[in-house]
């Protein structure tokens, strides 16, 4: 009994190195969410542990942490990429990710908080110490970029604690140091660079990505890490600057911000010249070996990603094409393909879908809008609206180009006008005999800013052949419709480019 007063062994099982060794080996193969979840249950228990010495609690969260690593990234891959997502399962896979790196910091903010403490034995932390920085803001980054996948909200508590971990590495004399972060990995990162990257995200505007383009401007930004500029002063090429002693993002360097010891200004440097051989180079068909993406994607899919990220890196920031007004009014809103075209059909909203929404800036443009209930998963970059502002008659119809929660009940949206007038109409191919039976195609004429004698015709996917004119009837002419272009894809809809020719039989 008196023995047991004074033995330093813990009684958690994973004290035991041979108990370590059989956890992860016993996680499941063909399960990544079970083997992450598992991992989270050892994380949640390793909180409160005790009895562990310093370097040997790091050294567990540290095997269990490389052991996840390659369940995560499934996770991740099922969650962006797999095309019949339920709702549940994506929140399910979503959660699981983001507890994951809550609770890897939270592990390692603890072995910090033992070492500086002087605890017993925590000096055989100290040849670790860069290890444990780097991936202790590599889990904040990953928090605020799984934040993204779900368009926020991000406290500004991350924010703190991310800079204070970056302040404290620095201290410590250990923000530079490069190493691998992770076994298998090919090229050295630091705590610099990890916070660098997080900085770089933020500033790229991902409220307009898609949350697989979020993935691909994150790798991107990591190709491009080496070459952007990061220091305590600020200089000509300087773009932002944060206070890592403060609990807000980077912001754009309008002005010189007020001084103080802890500011830090970043640019991307030489990042928009390989931004811009990359595009070339995937324009050819070819993506270098030396850019890792996480898998294989087509060009149709990067180049717009390269495109995003080039407009939001260069020196002079993008401009809003059209001046904002300040307004508060309400907006009737109801989404989708089917919805917008029973509209502009001159058919009432039957079923109950029309929403509420309060607009509270409007351009040529289109609006900044806020969304205070939101209803439902459909909300989301690239949604197809059609729009009533209040006390006005007609419909607009619209698309949304930046998305961002306030609160799991609330955000806000920009949505870009597609036009001011839509014609609903039936097309059919032309190909098809006028005495045919079948149903026609439905779609949407636009015309507003269009060139003289083309139109663009909003459809339902996959509706759109450059080999087949289409015909239709529209305020009592016969137009035939032959084909230019695709513009874009929805999840519900394409938007395509027509050569316009009227008769009036």
């Amino acid at each position: 009994m008196i023995l047991s007063l004074f033995s330093a062994k813990p009684e958690h099982p994973l004290a035991d190195a041979k108990e370590l060794r059989r956890a992860i080996a016993e996680l499941p193969l063909d399960n990544a969410f079970k083997a992450v979840d598992e991992v989270l249950a050892w994380f949640e228990s390793l909180l409160s542990a005790e009895g562990f010495k310093p370097e040997q609690l790091f050294d567990t969260v540290r095997q269990l942490d490389e052991a996840a690593q390659p369940h995560l990234r499934r996770l991740t891959r099922d969650y962006l990429h797999s095309p019949r997502l339920s709702k549940t399962e994506e929140r399910r896979l979503w959660t699981a990710s983001t507890a994951f790196w809550d609770l890897l910091a939270r592990l390692y903010e603890q072995s910090l908080a033992r070492y500086r403490g002087k605890e017993k034995g925590a000096d055989a932390l100290k040849p670790h110490l860069p290890l444990i920085h780097a991936r202790l803001i590599l889990a904040y980054g990953n928090q605020l970029k799984w934040r993204q996948y779900h368009y926020g909200p991000v406290e500004g508590d991350i924010w703190l604690r991310l800079g204070q971990a970056y302040l404290a590495a620095e201290s410590e004399g250990v923000a530079g140091r490069l190493l691998l972060l992770y076994p298998g990995q090919s090229s050295s990162s630091s705590a610099t660079l990890e916070y660098l990257k997080v900085l770089m995200f933020h500033a790229s505007s991902m409220d307009s990505l898609l949350p697989a383009e979020i993935e691909l401007a994150e790798r991107l930004i990591g190709h491009c890490l080496p070459q952007f500029v990061f220091g305590s002063r600020s200089g000509p090429e300087s773009v932002y600057w944060i206070d890592p002693a403060q609990p807000l993002p980077p912001v754009r360097l309008t002005r010189e911000p007020q001084a103080a010891p802890t500011l830090r200004f970043f640019a991307p440097g030489n990042a928009p010249q390989t931004l811009a051989e990359l595009i070339r180079s995937v324009e050819l068909g070819t993506v270098p070996e030396e850019v890792n993406l996480g898998g294989q994607y087509p060009a149709r899919m990067i180049l717009p990603v390269l495109h995003h990220l080039a407009m939001h890196w260069a020196p002079t920031p993008p401009l809003r094409e059209h001046r904002r007004h300040q307004v508060k009014s309400l907006l009737t809103v109801v989404n989708g393909f089917e919805a917008a075209f029973q509209v502009f059909s001159g058919k009432p909203d039957g079923d109950g879908a029309a929403e509420s929404w309060i607009a509270d800036n409007v351009s040529l443009g289109g609006f900044g809008a806020l969304v205070p209930n939101l209803r439902g998963d459909w909300l989301r970059i690239g949604a197809l609206l059609a729009m009533q502002p209040e006390g006005g008659s007609n419909w607009l119809l619209g698309v949304v180009r930046r998305y961002g929660r306030e609160s799991d009940t609330q955000a806000a949206v920009g949505i870009q006008t597609l036009a001011r007038q839509a014609l609903a109409v039936e097309l059919r191919p032309r190909s098809t005999s006028a005495y045919a039976l079948a149903a026609g195609i439905p779609g949407m004429l636009l015309r507003d800013g269009m060139e003289e004698g083309e139109v663009r015709v909003v459809m339902p996917p996959a509706s759109f052949d450059v080999r087949e004119n289409l015909e239709c009837e529209a305020e009592g002419r016969h137009l035939l419709l032959t084909p230019m272009d695709i513009q874009e894809s929805g999840s519900d809809y394409e938007i395509a480019r027509y050569r316009e020719l009227r008769s009036d039989n």
